[in-house]
């Protein structure tokens, strides 16, 4: 079985704060992830990011919301190798290709699931300041749990769907979560990306 990882993270300032574009200046707050092989979830702060490490360098695969352009770069802040490099499936860029413009993941899981987020980032953002870490990781949390269930959903189905703004109707759109075969087939994984 595949051990991929689901993953989402919250931060402590956003790009009003330091600048667009300026993933090297934005702060984590919150790492959460859900382990397929282990059927468990994890939550990690800004200064227990260590053993996340060790669970990132084993998975098969990452999957995540926008992951590729927000959180992995983020993340590499703080990595001494360079997690771009990781076997990545962003949904978001799955559903960009398929479409040709960008979903919330609010709305597909609305459409999708029937279900919706319990906030948004900003709000992440002004609990952090509040001290109210317990917050952040139940949000965070939640992010991974509808991820999981739409990446789930995607593989069985091999579609999602979303709400067309014009008209309100539910529109399915095909999606492909499959493992690339190249990869599928690798027997070792241990992402060696440090550079040494």
């Amino acid at each position: 079985m595949l051990r991929e990882i689901v993953f989402d993270i919250e931060t402590q300032n956003t790009f009003m704060d330091v600048g667009q574009g300026r993933h090297q200046d934005l702060k984590v707050s919150m790492v959460c992830l859900y382990d397929t092989l282990e059927d468990k979830y994890y939550s990690f702060k800004e200064d227990e990011l260590n053993n996340l490490w060790p669970i990132l360098e084993k998975c098969d695969r990452l999957i995540g919301y926008n992951s590729k352009y927000f959180d992995v770069p983020v993340l590499n802040n703080y990595y001494a190798g360079d997690l771009s490099k990781l076997p990545h499936l962003d949904i978001l860029e799955e559903i960009k290709k398929t479409l040709g413009f960008r979903l919330k993941l609010d709305d597909v899981a609305k459409a999708t699931l029937g279900t919706q987020k319990s906030g948004n980032g900003l709000q992440a953002v002004e609990w952090y300041k509040q001290g109210e870490i317990e917050k952040i990781r139940e949000y965070c949390l939640q992010d991974v749990k509808v991820t999981r269930d739409i990446y789930e959903f995607g593989k069985k189905n091999k579609q999602l769907f979303y709400t067309e703004l014009a008209s309100g109707a539910l529109r399915p759109f095909p999606i492909n979560f499959e493992v690339p075969v190249t990869q599928a087939d690798t027997k070792s994984s241990i992402n060696l990306t440090l550079p040494f």
